[in-house]
């Protein structure tokens, strides 16, 4: 099952492909690589890069100056493995005889690890005569910066020196207008019979019915001569490591379903593939390409989404954020002291400051969202050790809450950008025209986000929890400030005449009256009344919002809305589970149901791995979901959507301070009977689960207890 392809491709159609969806994407922590189907690197967002700088811009393998018939090629099950194999065309004459199509078998088979690319390219002869094998690499490293790789335009770079040949060993090298000197080396395990700056050209000699193995190797620093006995000691170290991170936490099994069993397993592999483990703990990265970084919102939501099945990201996630808290006023960095991270780089671009996200704080969710993650943390762990070490980092994050996050002083959180070269949107729609009023004008600001205050009522909510827990005396404040959230989101926000929450105020106080998914949050974080809640639902389950393969991130009807845009009429899996997520905390299963069932559907399209959204046009039947061209593919939050619907599906909470496990009126999808939680930790003991559809009604069964864990079931 370890090779098994989890993203496969035929040879049906050896045509070039266009869209970030195409690619083939392998990572291993700040090193990750972007291919075609044939694992060749061309352009666009193609690349090895590390630490937001491409490190190899081109590579393309040729047989006798063609590229050969691709039959199929894929990732493997445990994202460690690219394969690709294909077969020759006609060969040129080679001593009066030339080869025909179809008699050599091509394996193009790569990893990552360590801050390297290893490459095995095996070759097999199955026709009935000797080959004389052209093969030949096209290869370049232009050290592109990932933001001009995005399209951001520079006036003037540093020097690409000149390649320097040894060899078997090509080396590359740019000097920054940072000063920085980065190189980077591509190495054969044979030597070339002629090498030039940019292409390595073998002649094999290849009998009947045997192989050759060439050994690639590309590196940040000098290649050692690749042979089997270093692709062999790599190949397992990258496999465990994949290994531990998978067996991190419980297990889901759907049984007698082993479509639904795939794409869970998908989702699981493409959360490990994206998480680092970073001194201060595994943290997930956002996505590839564009994201491979830590980002503030993307990680706290990703460890979340996963919290009750693998505390450890939430821990990871929290450790490293607080690590990185703002402790001054800097404009270009949008920070002031106390505020949480929205994402660093570690490219050339922002150490000089052409771009502000070396280390970047315009995120107005993010510090509510680190405080109300710690308080869902310690819910679920019991881990007061860490929450104390982090505890002068929440009452910094609610100072910044109370201060600079509410710049007018009326109670609710605002934004406006510090500096013009920052995020003009700095909610989790970001893109420049996703806020805005009915008739589709733009706020001005500051501008309070709906969901933020959401976000700001769990965070006073958690702080409330963790400081009676820690005696401190100032919970009751806190809990009161909760409150008064609540109180001012209810008499501002809501729309009497629409029956919902409108999508922000603008600075001026004035509801910015579009109609988006933007409510779906603010049910996950608990603060509406029932009965608005119930509205709100109603209306998140019409055709509006409902696409037939999730919900759209803005009504249909609404100003600006464009199901092809990135934020105004998509579908993000991970907007629609948080939205689903919130129904069920009002007691929706059966509506989160059916959407876990639809956003299942979306995903068996797109070979079960989610990208970041896709268009969000009207389910068709016989027809699949549109993708968006640019989407990251695989994205955590994406990835982790699935497990954040299955929990609130399921109606499980955890509260690990009470040794308890809680099971609320379960549901599960049409077509699933038996859901099982395997290993599932509650404090030190744990509990394995079984969810079985009996008519019409879903029960759940203790089937082991590893120590003391209680479990009660209402509904």
């Amino acid at each position: 099952m370890d090779d098994a392809y989890s993203v496969q491709t035929t040879a049906a159609d050896n045509s070039d492909q266009d869209g970030l969806e195409t690619l083939m994407a392998l990572k291993d922590a700040d090193t990750f690589l972007v291919a075609d189907h044939w694992g060749d690197v061309k352009s666009g967002a193609d690349g090895l890069f590390d630490r937001d700088t491409r490190m190899l811009s081109h590579f393309v393998l040729t047989v006798g100056r063609a590229r050969p018939s691709r039959l199929s090629s894929g990732v493997t099950e445990d994202n460690v493995f690219f394969t690709c194999h294909s077969t020759n065309r006609p060969l040129p004459p080679m001593g009066g005889r030339s080869a025909p199509a179809g008699v050599l078998h091509l394996e193009r088979r790569r990893f990552l690890w360590d801050k390297r690319l290893f490459e095995r390219v095996r070759m097999v002869n199955h026709g009935i005569e000797d080959i004389l094998l052209p093969l030949s690499f096209e290869f370049g490293a232009d050290f592109a910066d990932i933001f001009q790789v995005r399209g951001t335009p520079r006036l003037t770079r540093g020097e690409v020196h000149p390649p320097v040949m040894d060899g078997r060993r090509v080396s590359f090298s740019y000097t920054g207008l940072d000063g920085v000197l980065r190189t980077s080396c591509l190495a054969f395990s044979e030597p070339p019979a002629r090498m030039s700056a940019n292409r390595a050209e073998f002649m094999f000699s290849l009998p009947k019915g045997k192989k050759l193995d060439l050994y690639v190797e590309c590196g940040l620093d000098v290649c050692d001569a690749p042979d089997q006995a270093r692709w062999r000691w790599n190949s397992i170290q990258a496999r465990l490591a994949m290994r531990r991170r998978m067996r991190r936490g419980a297990s889901v099994q759907a049984a007698r379903n082993p479509r639904v069993n795939d794409w869970l397993r998908q989702s699981r592999t493409d959360v490990a593939l994206l998480t680092t483990d970073l001194p201060t703990g595994p943290y997930p990265y956002a996505g590839v390409p564009w994201f491979s970084t830590p980002f503030g919102r993307d990680g706290i939501i990703t460890a979340w989404q996963m919290l009750w099945i693998d505390p450890s990201l939430a821990k990871g996630v929290l450790t490293y954020l607080a690590s990185r808290q703002a402790t001054e006023v800097d404009p270009f960095m949008d920070s002031a002291p106390g505020k949480i991270m929205h994402e660093t780089r570690g490219g050339e671009m922002s150490a000089l400051g052409e771009v502000p996200f070396g280390l970047y704080y315009g995120g107005v969710d993010t510090t509510c969202l680190f405080i109300a993650l710690a308080g869902a943390y310690a819910r679920r762990t019991n881990d007061m050790e860490t929450i104390r070490v982090l505890w002068p980092h929440l009452i910094a994050a609610a100072g910044w809450m109370s201060d600079y996050g509410d710049s007018n002083g009326d109670g609710l959180i605002d934004y406006a950008r510090a500096a013009e070269t920052g995020l003009s949107n700095q909610g989790w729609k970001d893109s420049e025209d996703s806020i805005f009023d009915l008739d589709g004008r733009f706020p001005k600001g500051p501008v309070a986000l709906l969901e933020v205050q959401g976000y700001a009522f769990a965070a006073w909510k958690a702080l409330a929890e963790i400081g009676a827990r820690l005696g401190d005396d100032r919970a009751k404040q806190w809990r009161a400030r909760a409150e008064a959230v609540r109180t001012l989101v209810e008499e501002r926000f809501w729309m009497e005449d629409q029956n919902f929450y409108a999508v922000a105020l603008d600075g001026d106080g004035r509801q910015m009256r579009a109609v988006g998914s933007n409510a779906g949050h603010l049910l996950f974080s608990g603060l509406p009344s029932p009965e608005r809640a119930r509205q709100v639902t109603r209306r998140m389950l019409t055709a509006e919002f409902r696409s037939g393969w999730g919900l759209r991130t803005l009504a249909k009807g609404q100003a600006r809305f464009n199901p092809m845009s990135y934020h105004n009429g998509s579908v993000w899996p991970h907007d629609t589970a948080m939205a689903a997520a919130g129904m069920a905390r009002y007691g929706e299963r059966q509506a989160v149901s059916m959407l876990l069932g639809e956003v299942f559907g979306a995903a068996a399209h797109f070979q079960l791995r989610l990208p970041e959204l896709f268009c969000g046009f009207v389910r068709e039947t016989g027809e699949p979901p549109i993708a968006y061209p640019v989407a990251c593919l695989p994205q955590a939050w994406a990835a982790g959507s699935v497990f954040l619907m299955l929990q609130a599906v399921l109606g499980v909470s955890i509260n690990a301070a009470e040794g308890l496990v809680e099971v609320s009126n379960p549901a599960m999808p049409t077509g699933l009977h038996q859901m099982s939680i395997l290993d599932l930790e509650v404090g030190d003991s744990a509990i394995d689960l079984t969810f079985q559809r009996l008519n019409n009604h879903v029960v759940v069964m203790p089937r082991e207890r590893r120590g003391t864990v209680n479990l009660r079931v209402t509904g």
